[in-house]
């Protein structure tokens, strides 16, 4: 039985459930304040400057370094926003709604470390790509303005930048900018003038009707779904686009006609387009990326040389996380190829419910695409990736969700060798992961696997009982056997970029340290010697004196479990004894304890106190157990939520346990905290046990009858087992819930499942039934939270909750 009501009623209640929630949520009485900013120590934290990008220019010798911005402020944040087809864009200047931009560009010479400065560069720069030519004569960058995306080119020897065209780009997909492998130019998407915007119909002309005829069409709960026909006519509005080829000479080019263009590849002859758009008819029930959508081979005018599959829409496919589409899929250029296509298709109707021992099929045909297809290879699970470095050294991976398992295969094309398997794992495992293979350019730009005398070099996170220790690895592809050529050490973490040069043995890697911010070096592994690239200062030096600590404890099964805790400055457990606590945590599922037992994270990164977390609480007196692991393991034939309440019970002592041991904890005031399914979880504990004395739960869902076709990472429906749903839904178990709970959403979540509805219906049950709750609704808001303002409300709101409720302030 669960508690409080008998699993025979389950049905009953869940249907009494769903009736409820479809009405209107009630009044509120809600309390208008002023958004509020928590202490000067935390607002530092939010104010400092995020970490650098960089990328290696592709002959190694130069080093771009990209700067971002903080937050944004709520006034960039309330900008108009269309929802269409499960995106989300800006349509004054036709870009991703809320994108995140580069504010600063400079160029930093690999062999001296001297920088460069970019001249002629906008002066308020809101660049939403850049691209380096194969060549690394020039950069490509899409500069965002108000009104519209502008295309820009760098000139590198020069250091100068000047707008390469007065065409305006599309970007509501993200900037795209493919470069010719030749590097004589770029091809992007572009707005199409002379379209006639939809007019919004005021008055209605009929119903939207949408209809079900006995064909299955399960589908999980998608948001920002098109819900009318002046949707549908938005869509095409702003998503159609004309592709144009800037040459650096500066000419443009139009290519093919106007379309819904959603994909864009460039042969690496240059002799080829591949081409993806998206055709009518559209739905209401599915995102975009299961509209029909059409695939082609182009001559580089645009011309029709083949097509390569018609994808009618795939609004019925079955939602087990292994389902595909039938057809050809993945399709892409082979990339050590002058222009030879490489897809897969399913041979088991993309069902995977269907018995049999081919799952899928790769297959490749090569220009000028007159002949059958070759196939490559028959997989027992889901094609994952290719990547080859000639004809006869293909390397072919396949993945399984249910088993968590894992294939490479070695594979020769020209037929000379059979195929053979690299390796078969968990790809669960993190501690026995091999790593993933270098790739390196060649005088013609094209990215190849590197290899050498039957010899990959791979680089891998490390992980270990340790903590994450990244490596460098030589692995031999005839005998299986690998040599460790370098493995990060402490005091610092640092981690393998990219591989410069692979004769002198140099790599482009991230390295920090506990008090130093992550920085750019060269490691050279022949000469043992390292170089620095850049050097960041420390963006909040007040947080010095925070101590963090990767602690390890077991649960009452038996698992072995970790978490990372912080404790405040000069804080002495003798002098000042136990601590009001946070636990912030996300379930994961594993399909084995081993898997689930793994630490991940390294005690030598770099302590860059975080607001998201609740890290930032070590300041206001606090003791923090963040990234605390709740794993949910289903061993064998079990399903890890069988036992998801059981289990999460179990972690949720462990971690109280834990800090008490380390005389850090006081057992009495701790608080337990997380963000979408770790508000999900915080709403459960609340409800099945009375170890916390108040919760913080961040844009969640709460009823899994409102998420029927399966939530997270589980795949039974609620008509499978209606018992789970109810099991698993804090919602139904409101009135257990009898410690105080923050909780917080933004207004526009466009998470699946995670409506604001969720916190809505949650909270007036709690309300309803006597309990302690705050609802805080984020105007402007999505799954995560951006403007600055917003964060600093949040967090102003969650100290002063945990302050009453667990200093009793």
């Amino acid at each position: 039985m669960i508690k409080g009501f008998p699993l025979s009623a389950c049905a009953s209640v869940l249907a009494a459930g769903i009736l409820a929630l479809s009405a209107p949520m009630a009044a509120a009485n809600p309390v208008k304040i002023n958004y509020q900013q928590p202490a000067q120590d935390i607002i530092d934290i939010v104010d400092a400057a995020p970490s650098p990008g960089a990328s290696l220019s592709p002959d190694g010798s130069l080093l771009l370094v990209t700067g971002y911005p903080a937050l944004p402020d709520i006034y960039d944040m309330a900008a108009d926003q269309l929802k269409l087809a499960g995106r989300r864009i800006n349509p004054a200047n036709y870009t991703v709604s809320q994108a995140r931009y580069i504010s600063e560009l400079k160029l930093v010479d690999v062999a001296t470390g001297n920088n460069q400065s970019i001249q002629g560069l906008p002066a308020d720069l809101k660049a939403l790509a850049v691209s380096w030519a194969p060549n690394g004569r020039y950069i490509a960058l899409a500069q965002q303005t108000e009104k519209h995306v502008e295309l820009w080119l760098v000139d590198v020897a020069k250091a100068k930048a000047k707008r390469w065209s007065k065409t305006a780009l599309n970007a509501v997909w993200g900037a795209r900018l493919a470069w010719l492998h030749d590097s004589s130019g770029v091809y992007s998407y572009t707005v199409v003038d002379g379209l006639t915007k939809p007019a919004a119909k005021v008055v209605p002309t009929g119903p939207v009707i949408t209809e079900s005829k006995g064909r299955t069409a399960p589908g999980r709960t998608y948001q920002d779904l098109l819900q009318n026909k002046h949707d549908e006519d938005l869509f095409d509005y702003y998503f159609t686009s004309q592709i144009k080829l800037f040459s650096v000479k500066g000419k443009e080019r139009v290519i093919g006609e106007p379309a819904v263009y959603n994909g864009l590849s460039v042969a690496p002859s240059d002799d080829y387009l591949l081409v993806s758009q998206l055709k009518r008819p559209y739905s209401y029930a599915v995102p975009h990326y299961r509209f029909p959508e059409t695939t082609e081979v182009w001559s580089p005018t645009g011309k029709l040389v083949y097509q390569v599959v018609e994808q009618g829409l795939a609004d019925n496919l079955p939602i087990a996380f292994d389902a595909v589409v039938q057809g050809r899929r993945s399709i892409s250029w082979r990339n050590d190829a002058d222009a030879t296509l490489v897809w897969a298709e399913a041979a088991d109707q993309g069902d995977p419910a269907v018995a049999t021992e081919v799952r899928d099929q790769v297959f490749q045909l090569a220009a000028p695409f007159k002949g059958q297809p070759q196939k490559l290879a028959d997989l027992s699970k889901r094609f994952s990736g290719l990547l080859a470095a000639d004809n006869e050294h293909l390397l072919i991976w396949e993945r399984w969700w249910a088993d968590r398992d894992e294939k490479l295969w070695l594979v020769d094309a020209s037929g000379k060798r059979s195929t053979e398997l690299v390796w078969e794992r968990s790809w669960e495992d993190r501690y026995n992961d091999p790593g993933a293979p270098f790739t390196v350019q060649t005088d013609e730009g094209r990215t190849l696997l590197y290899l050498k005398d039957g010899n990959l070099l791979l680089r891998g996170s490390g992980a270990s009982d340790e903590g994450d220790r990244p490596f460098i690895d030589s692995y031999n592809l005839m005998d299986k056997s690998s040599e460790r050529l370098w493995r990060s050490e402490a005091p610092y973490y640092e981690a393998p970029r990219e591989l410069i040069d692979a004769e002198a043995m140099t790599f482009l890697t991230q390295r920090e340290g506990v008090n130093d911010p992550a920085d750019f070096f060269i490691r050279d592994i022949d000469d043992n010697k390292l170089t620095a690239l850049t050097e960041t200062p420390h963006p909040m030096p007040h947080t010095l004196g925070i101590t963090r600590e990767q602690i390890t404890y077991t649960r009452d099964d038996g698992l072995p479990m970790s978490a990372e805790l912080y404790l405040p400055a000069g804080y002495d457990k003798d002098r000042d004894g136990p601590l009001p606590t946070i636990v912030w945590a996300y379930p994961r599922e594993y399909k084995s304890s081993a898997a689930a037992a793994q630490i991940s994270g390294s005690p030598y990164e770099f302590v860059r106190i975080s607001y998201w977390s609740p890290q930032y609480l070590a300041t206001q007196g606090y003791a923090v157990l963040d990234a605390a692991t709740m794993p949910i393991v289903g061993e064998g034939d079990a399903q890890p939520n069988d036992t998801f309440i059981e289990q999460l019970v179990m972690n949720g002592k462990a971690a109280i346990d834990a800090g008490a041991k380390l005389g850090v904890t006081d057992p009495e005031r701790v608080a337990l905290g997380g963000h979408s399914y770790g508000a999900f979880m915080t709403a459960n504990m609340l409800a099945h046990s009375d170890l916390f004395k108040t919760g913080i739960a961040r844009s969640g869902a709460y009823n899994r009858s409102l998420t029927p076709f399966g939530f997270q990472r589980e795949e039974r429906t609620v008509w499978d087992d209606a018992d789970l749903y109810i099991r698993m839904s804090p919602f139904f178990h409101a009135d257990k819930i009898n410690e105080p709970l923050l909780m917080i959403h933004g207004i526009n979540d466009n998470n699946s499942g995670t409506f604001p509805m969720q916190s809505e219906r949650l909270y007036q049950a709690i309300k309803g039934l006597g309990g302690t709750a705050r609802l805080v609704m984020l105007p402007h808001e999505s799954h995560g939270y951006r403007a600055r303002e917003s964060v600093l409300h949040m967090l102003w709101e969650q100290t002063r909750w945990l302050d009453e409720h667990l200093k009793g302030e």
